[in-house]
């Protein structure tokens, strides 16, 4: 019989306010050492709030917490980490101007210091052991945020949430930040942690991911717990059930298996060159969704930011042909006048202004569509629609985008471009950190985007969306080409691996 595990987190009736919204309605939850518990629900069911009172990052309406039969409250973060419990957050988790090393020890400085000032060598060195600790040996600690990719950022916070021998190990829809690479170390970590009579917290809209890893699944629905199953009892439509209050069953991809596209070409990207990108060449029709795949430091990312004007092009060029007018883009402004929209990858740091209002990030990318009727009046009028088409859910639209779930930030960033008739959409892992529900108001959104002829570029790390979703898909590898599949119904997974590798 297999011995009854150790608790180790224990919440009773757990509350959370802001304002007058309830995120989190009396929770009771418990977490066991040596088990991995996994945290499921639509965006603003409440997961990353409740993570986020444990590990001191939001503070406590009502309710109690118990750690190790003691009771618990936390007043920051670093006393949550001298408790045992880290975690890495749904979006980033780092500060752009300060060292890798300075992000690994921020609030913890006092260590380093000698003599009155903080040693940077010995801070370096430290930084450098927490990175090779997870297997990272390519990123420097004295290098800044600012120069890393978004996956760097997010093994950065790994590395530091590891390095404090976490006897809770809390982690916030992290997975779809990162590569297959990325993900092995972090599942080689959390799998380890548990090995170890540790605990960990697993948040993620990825079923398969959590029941390939979690023991026990706990689903949480507009604040409240629905249920808690153990792993003999995964199923994944009674969780998608449990999830929405309903039930969903089948695919939400495209149901159709026609991959050709008869459109006129209105995006040529020819012989691309930049620091990352390695004569890249190919056509964007319109009507057609057009897959970009590869593995982590392909170029994949990079080509979607070139095409939008981001990514500087040492060589090539890149031209659009709206209304039989054909121009170069070569900036962001001549991106933009030409109806181009690009909906980041880091949505947080490259899409919305966070503390901005709904309704000032929705209408400021349709300017130029309003500079004839600009009013407090029509910028209502206008953001409200687009509210009511995405089912955004918000207080009002003066509530600040910083104050959404991921789910509905990620609306906001679909509805700047569609509000402004962009003909040419950028979509850079378009549903990262989405549940199910939105996810299938997405894809629908695609699918019905494709119909009115809008030209779209779909880059994502999540093959089976690539697949479900695109006409054609390119492949890349070290900044090139390296391969093409069309739409079948017999396309799989490994027809596509095998060009990355």
């Amino acid at each position: 019989m297999e011995e009854k595990r150790k608790l180790l987190i224990e919440t009773k009736d757990l509350t959370k306010k802001f304002n007058d919204v309830v995120a989190v309605n009396k929770v009771s939850i418990k977490i066991n050492r040596g088990e991995i518990l996994g945290l499921i629900g639509e965006n603003g069911s409440g997961k990353s709030t409740i993570s986020s009172m444990i590990s001191a990052i939001h503070t406590v309406t009502s309710g109690e917490m118990f750690l190790d039969g003691k009771k618990y409250t936390p007043s920051s973060r670093m006393d949550a980490i001298d408790n045992g419990i880290t975690m890495i957050v749904q979006e980033a988790g780092t500060i752009d101007g300060l060292t890798v090393a300075e992000n690994i020890f921020l609030g913890d400085e006092k260590r380093f210091i000698k003599r009155g000032i903080v040693d940077g060598r010995k801070m370096e060195e430290e930084a450098k052991k927490a990175l090779l600790s997870i297997g990272i040996e390519d990123i420097e600690p004295s290098a800044t945020a600012a120069m890393l990719s978004f996956e760097e950022r997010k093994l950065v916070e790994v590395a530091k949430a590891v390095y404090y021998d976490p006897e809770l190990f809390i982690v916030d829809e992290t997975t779809t930040a990162l590569s297959q690479h990325g993900r092995e170390i972090l599942y080689k970590l959390i799998h380890k942690l548990r090995d170890d009579n540790k605990a960990v917290l697993l948040i993620s809209h990825d079923l398969q991911e959590l029941m390939d890893n979690c023991d026990v699944l706990t689903v949480l629905r507009d604040g409240n717990l629905v249920e808690t199953i153990s792993k003999d009892e995964f199923n994944e439509d009674r969780i998608k059930k449990s999830m929405v209050g309903r039930e969903i069953k089948g695919d939400y991809y495209r149901s159709d298996y026609d991959g050709k596209c008869d459109g006129k070409v209105i995006v040529r990207a020819e012989n691309l060159e930049s620091d990352t990108l390695c004569d890249v060449s190919f056509d964007l029709k319109e009507g057609q969704i057009l897959g970009i795949a590869g593995l982590s430091g392909s170029g994949m990312h990079e080509l979607g930011r070139a095409i939008f004007g981001l990514e500087k092009l040492k060589k090539g060029r890149v031209t659009t042909f709206i209304s039989d007018k054909e121009s170069e883009i070569k900036s962001v402004k001549d991106a933009l006048s030409n109806n181009i929209g690009y909906i980041s990858k880091d949505r947080d740091k490259e899409a919305l202004v966070l503390p901005a209002s709904i309704k000032d990030n929705l209408v400021l990318a349709n300017l130029s569509k309003m500079k004839f009727f600009i009013t407090k009046k029509t910028e209502k009028e206008f953001a409200q629609k687009i509210i009511d088409d995405l089912n955004i859910k918000c207080s009002s639209m003066n509530q600040a985008v910083g104050e959404l779930s991921g789910g509905n930030k990620q609306k906001v960033s679909f509805g700047k471009w569609i509000g402004n008739d962009s003909k040419i959409i950028i979509m850079d892992s378009p549903t990262r950190g989405v549940d199910i529900g939105v996810k299938t108001t997405m894809y629908q959104l695609i699918t019905e985007l494709k119909k009115q002829g809008y030209a779209i570029l779909l880059i994502s790390e999540e093959m089976q969306e690539l697949i479900g979703m695109s006409d054609e898909i390119l492949i890349m590898k070290d900044g090139a080409i390296s391969g093409r599949a069309q739409r079948s119904a017999e396309l799989g997974e490994q027809d596509i691996i095998s060009y990355m590798i």
